[in-house]
């Protein structure tokens, strides 16, 4: 401060003088924030066919890109409404919150039709900000090619960290040159932009249904913007007083906890592959003493690619699901007895996976401005303690699904917006909350979390689903159906007597 004291004095005089002898233009009026608008178009020309955009109207919804900056750019988002299969839909329409952050939206459509969301309801999927198809889409190539690249190295080693760091400063360079305003990438934005896509509509009520990061989603939106919203179903919940760093582990700890407690609860499972926790546990410290170095194709085709299996590495599959639960059980066991094939294959999953499909600008902003503001490396390795204590220390220091997360956020650099995110939904709204008990991404205890606030909720466990729940489980959709018909009282008959499929059971 002291720099800036120099010739105060005087230049507070002058002021005074050019006062008194000219008066000061009136002050010019800030700029409205241009309204939204919903502009109709072709529907985007998407990777994979989708035959539901063949009958669905299509187009644009224009917003501002920072509500909080009047006169600034606007941003297009992709949007298709498909209509009912009925021939007599409900008045209601369903709009559907994808999860991610980040992930390809109208991918999605096929998933959510063939679960029959859109049986007696207009469906309305509209691309969250910043992702593919949107005006600006918020890919970035270089971590794409990075991700590539990362099965073959460790996965906690100094060379993926720097070579990670790399990709995200890069893109964040390419993404902010041309104005791109990354702060304005958040939860609050994207509810602001639902609510302004029901109004533009002209929908008197709407039903929401969002999955994973969908969830926060959903009830930042019920929160900020209640009107109009009939029922919401959340599936694989992410409460936003709940989704801080270190979640990812109490998720693991539970999801894979679960699988391997159905094992035991099997008869032929356990007696096949007793002590399977203790022999997980052994097989993360040994590869993480030692790692392998393998070549493995992908289990859906491709190349044989190099790929290093380490203890980290083991987790990474774990927390993605790309070996079934039903055959995790043989997975470990095998493991364990010299044969790496099942987790190499799921390693190598992240080494064909398409360039552009997800906008990790959305993904970085909004973790790195929701989730990681306050937390340390040290609250991170003391989750991963808890959640595992007899793995490695070098494994537990990285969240899973977001390794080196702290130090990308440092190099991300947008503004703190935790105290304004990490709210809980108080709402009498009817919601229904859906969970899978395999789920390791979002772990079925988090429903738990979200219920307390909301006085009208209906939650559903189903037994031996993972992340995503309805698409899984033809009961979890006729629990959907249901609560989207009579949303005070939806028919959770079927989830009695459920339980997880058998385990592969594999010669010894």
């Amino acid at each position: 401060m002291a720099k800036h004291t120099r010739n105060t004095a005087a230049a507070a005089a002058a002021l005074v003088c050019l006062a008194a002898v000219t008066a000061p233009p009136a002050a010019a009026a800030p700029t409205p924030a241009a309204p939204a608008r919903f502009v109709p178009g072709p529907c985007p020309k998407t990777a994979e066919p989708v035959p539901e955009l063949a009958k669905a109207r299509c187009g644009f919804l224009e917003v501002p890109e920072n509500r909080a900056r009047p006169g600034g750019r606007t941003i297009k988002l992709a949007t298709a409404v498909i209509p009912a299969v009925s021939a007599k839909p409900a008045a209601e329409p369903v709009v559907f919150m994808a999860g991610g952050p980040g992930g390809e939206t109208f991918d999605d459509i096929p998933f959510l039709t063939a679960a029959g969301v859109n049986r007696d309801h207009d469906l309305i999927i509209m691309a969250q900000r910043g992702n593919r198809y949107d005006r600006p889409n918020l890919a970035c190539p270089e971590v794409d090619r990075f991700n590539a690249r990362y099965v073959g190295l460790g996965y906690d080693s100094a060379q993926a960290k720097s070579q990670m760091l790399d990709a995200f400063k890069q893109c964040r360079v390419r993404l902010t040159a041309d104005g791109t305003d990354l702060g304005a990438y958040n939860t609050a934005e994207n509810a602001a932009d639902f609510a302004d896509l029901r109004t533009v509509l002209g929908i008197a009520q709407w039903n929401v249904y969002g999955y994973s990061y969908g969830t926060n989603l959903a009830l930042t939106y019920l929160r900020t913007h209640p009107e109009g919203i009939r029922a919401v179903a959340i599936d694989s919940v992410t409460p936003p007083q709940s989704v801080v760093l270190p979640w990812g582990w109490p998720s693991a700890q539970e999801g894979i906890g679960a699988i391997l407690d159905a094992c035991a609860a099997q008869p032929a499972c356990k007696s096949r592959y007793p002590d399977l926790r203790k022999t997980l546990d052994e097989q993360v410290k040994r590869l993480e003493a030692k790692p392998l170095t393998l070549t493995a194709a992908p289990p859906k085709g491709g190349a044989p690619v190099k790929v290093v299996l380490d203890g980290g590495a083991v987790l990474g599959v774990l927390v993605a699901n790309t070996i079934k639960p039903a055959d995790l059980p043989a997975a470990i066991d095998e493991l364990a007895h010299g044969n790496p094939e099942r987790f190499a294959r799921a390693r190598a999953v992240d080494s064909v996976q398409a360039t552009g499909m997800t906008a990790h600008g959305l993904t970085e902003s909004v973790a790195c401005a929701e989730w990681t503001p306050g937390v340390t490396e040290s609250a991170v390795l003391d989750a991963g303690r808890k959640a595992f204590p007899r793995w490695p220390d070098t494994v537990l220091a990285q969240t899973p699904q977001l390794p080196f997360q702290l130090d990308v956020c440092r190099t991300w650099n947008v503004p703190d917006r935790a105290a304004q995110q990490r709210v809980a939904a108080v709402s009498s709204v009817p919601t229904l909350l859906l969970s899978g008990t395999f789920d390791q991404k979002t772990g079925a205890g988090f429903a738990k979390d979200a219920s307390r606030t909301l006085s009208r909720s209906t939650s559903v466990k189903i037994p031996g689903i993972t992340h995503w729940v309805v698409p899984q489980s033809p009961c979890a959709a006729k629990v959907l159906a249901s609560f989207l018909a009579r949303p005070a009282a939806p028919d959770t008959g079927c989830v009695a007597g459920l339980e997880p499929a058998p385990f592969t059971i594999t010669p010894k």
